[in-house]
């Protein structure tokens, strides 16, 4: 390989000047040597005052820019456009969501996520979630063939096959905020944790009792590895079934000061149980699909008027888009005894 030999306390400045002429080889490492560097070079027409040598230089590793270069001479921009907003990253994999007219080229687009990302698999999704126990289906297409790993959001690990239970990573900044408005000492019940996000990262900031119960079974196995896994044993109690019954068998005479309601499309369902379980002035911090606030709202205010309670809205937000319209919303509600 042809090179600019000069001495080391020249290098960055014949470095600078040669790419200025646009006489460097990006493509080649630059290499020093007793007290001399080898700047690569990409043509033997050099002026006089630069010494040419022939050396070994190592090649220059080069990564596309960005998503769009991998991909630009496979889809259209706005097929490029479409996809960057389509993937989780979850741990070391990818989960994609490609439009039916593009399945044609899932191979491709699954190469590509897995160059772009340096993640080690990626997986497409082939349903809707479904089921009880809220899971989707998924086909791998690049990487490994491995479907659990290691997700690590606001200091904690949480471990999940991703085709067993779900999980979303776009959830991460709304679990922050639950766990920052936690007061020590303060009892909770997740009702439908899945493997625990919003448990593990309230226990791992905060000194609270937390029950944490979902229907899934592999959820829960997860959910009792991830508490294993943040050092968590005696900060959460893991309950396996449906909350109706988790609560009868369990809860009598129980309240919370704190109940996550985490499960959007189904939550309004067990609004009535919530205002059951929540302790006077506790928080019920209550998930739903809405294309407003209004809705979700009226609810709550609804489920507690039947139990002869008032309701205080601390707080509303939209946690992510869930389709055009549509949003799945956070609503904050402090529940009080109107006696």
């Amino acid at each position: 390989m042809k090179a600019v030999k000069v001495p080391l306390k020249s290098l960055n400045d014949t470095r600078k000047a040669l790419m200025e002429k646009k006489l460097m080889n990006l493509d080649y490492k630059i290499k020093t040597k007793d007290n001399y560097g080898f700047i690569p070079i990409n043509t033997d027409e050099m002026p006089e005052e630069y010494e040419i040598v022939d050396i070994d230089l190592e090649t220059l590793k080069r990564y596309p820019k960005n998503f769009t270069e991998l991909l630009k001479d496979v889809l259209t921009i706005d097929e490029i456009e479409e996809l960057k907003t389509s993937f989780d990253i979850i741990g070391d994999i990818v989960i994609v969501e490609i439009p039916e007219e593009l399945k044609s080229k899932k191979k491709e687009i699954g190469k590509a996520t897995l160059e772009f990302t340096k993640r080690k698999s990626v997986f497409m999704k082939k349903s809707a979630i479904h089921g009880t126990i809220r899971i989707r289906d998924l086909e791998l297409i690049a990487g490994e063939d491995n479907a659990i790993t290691i997700h690590k959001e606001h200091g904690t690990r949480l471990k999940l096959n991703v085709k067993e239970v779900y999980f979303s990573p776009r959830l991460a900044t709304e679990r922050k905020r639950i766990a920052d408005n936690v007061k020590d000492g303060e009892k909770i019940l997740d009702m439908f944790c899945g493997i625990g996000p919003f448990p593990i990262v309230i226990a791992k900031n905060k000194n609270a009792d937390i029950t944490a119960v979902d229907i899934n079974n592999d959820a829960i196995k997860y959910l009792d590895e991830n508490i294993r896994l943040n050092k968590l044993k005696g900060d959460i109690i893991p309950l396996c079934g449906d909350i109706r019954e988790v609560a009868k068998e369990n809860f009598e005479n129980e309240k919370f000061d704190r109940i996550i309601m985490n499960l959007p499309g189904l939550a309004f369902e067990f609004l009535d149980l919530a205002v059951d379980l929540i302790a006077d002035n506790g928080v019920i911090n209550y998930y739903e699909f809405s294309d407003s606030f209004s809705q979700g709202i009226e609810r709550i205010q609804k489920a507690a008027h039947k139990k002869n309670k008032k309701v205080e809205i601390l707080n509303t937000r939209k946690v992510k888009s869930s389709s055009p319209g549509m949003w799945h919303v956070s609503i904050d509600g402090k529940i009080i005894d109107s006696n």
